[in-house]
């Protein structure tokens, strides 16, 4: 979830904001149906109702929502606007929708459940010939000469004032994808088109592709970069390239393990591979440095996976094998035996006060099972 700063950036990013606003005004009419997916703070759901929308379904999991319930009273369309917080899949809505706008993304459109909550609520949302905002983000990669980045994410484990090995933690640091914001001048090879993500169309929200490339000039290659450009709606557009007006969206860093010295025209064959995975995508890219000299000799093979980037102990990794027979530890109890008192009948005191009875040694006073016991409520009570 943002901080109340971090929506503030997002409000505050001209280029995204104006962008969905004229898409907005593009596709919403006097009696438009619109769902607002991860409203935030509410500022697209109350453009639509300025631009005339007749009902606007607000979606948002977090306590942000109460900002937009109150931005909406002051800006005099609280009686067109429902929101509803909880996740959008949980969600079943009174009618269909001419307009689903959200903008879920992280750094990248691959970001946590964007893509399943963007089919699911075309599916169960969206009239027939309905609009989908955004309607389509470009994925573009490029090899990149980022020598401070490197050093600062990577090389900081290596080069220590306490001449001490952290080579474990370096490990770990080429296989941690990072934020970052490049100038094109830094690219050492063309952008190349890596997947079309089509809302209106989209299935499947695993991302696999290769490519060839080859060095633009002489320089050291340090990993890959990705971005984006997203298509909203006719000429609605705005993008996080390189080359693009600095918005709040960086591009995303694939460190290598090793930098790579390249010449111009030198050979390279990239993979990179994006799976959902629970609730977050696990990234995994591969790179072949081909001789300059010599054609399809393999001068540096490069594999990483952010699975690798994961300080996670064998113990904890047998415990998600297929093999391995569960036992609910003191906390899993605690947890059961306060969903078998949510039954519908008895009041949140009376959970708590039973839990601190019954488990004294986690509770010293009814008070912090209250406390305990709400926490549960709000994320999985009716």
């Amino acid at each position: 979830m943002y901080s109340l700063a971090g929506y503030g950036s997002m409000v505050r990013d001209r280029i995204r904001v104006n962008a969905y606003a004229q898409a907005l005004r593009s596709v919403v009419r006097r009696d438009s149906v619109v769902v607002d997916l991860g409203t935030g703070p509410g500022i697209f759901a109350i453009l639509a109702c300025q631009l005339g929308a007749r009902k606007v379904y607000a979606i948002e999991p977090s306590h942000i929502i109460q900002v937009a319930r109150d931005a909406a009273a002051d800006n005099h369309c609280v009686d067109r606007i429902e929101f509803i917080q909880d996740l959008s899949t949980r969600v079943n809505l009174p009618e269909r929708a001419d307009v689903i706008v959200s903008d879920l993304r992280g750094v990248l459109p691959l970001f946590q459940r964007h893509i399943p909550t963007i089919m699911d609520a075309r599916r169960r949302f969206l009239s027939p010939g309905g609009v989908v905002i955004p309607a389509r983000d470009t994925l573009w990669v490029s090899v990149v000469e980022a020598p401070q980045l490197y050093d600062r994410f990577v090389d900081c484990w290596r080069n220590t004032s306490l001449q001490q090995d952290l080579g474990a933690a370096r490990r770990l640091a080429t296989n941690d994808p990072q934020s970052i914001r490049k100038e094109p001048a830094e690219l050492l090879t063309d952008p190349h088109l890596w997947a079309l993500l089509d809302y209106a169309t989209v299935q499947n929200p695993d991302v696999s592709g290769s490519f060839s490339a080859s060095a633009l000039r002489a320089g050291i290659g340090h990993g890959l970069v990705v971005w984006f450009d997203t298509h909203l709606r006719d000429d609605c557009s705005f993008s996080n390239a390189p080359n693009a007006p600095e918005a709040i969206y960086g591009s995303l860093f694939f460190p290598w393990s090793e930098p790579v010295t390249l010449s111009a025209g030198q050979p390279l064959r990239i993979h990179l591979d994006a799976r959902l995975v629970g609730n977050d995508y696990l990234w995994s890219w591969t790179t072949q440095v081909q001789s300059a000299n010599d054609s399809g000799k393999i001068v540096a093979q490069l594999e990483q996976s952010q699975f690798h980037s994961l300080p996670i102990s064998l113990a904890r990794l047998h415990k998600a094998g297929s093999k391995y027979i569960p036992r609910l530890c003191d906390e899993g109890r605690i947890h059961l035996r306060a969903f078998e008192l949510m039954d519908g009948q008895k009041s949140l005191e009376v959970v708590a006060r039973t839990l601190a009875v019954e488990f004294p040694l986690r509770f010293t006073r009814w008070q912090e099972a209250l406390s305990y016991a709400g926490a549960l409520a709000q994320e999985y009570s009716l």
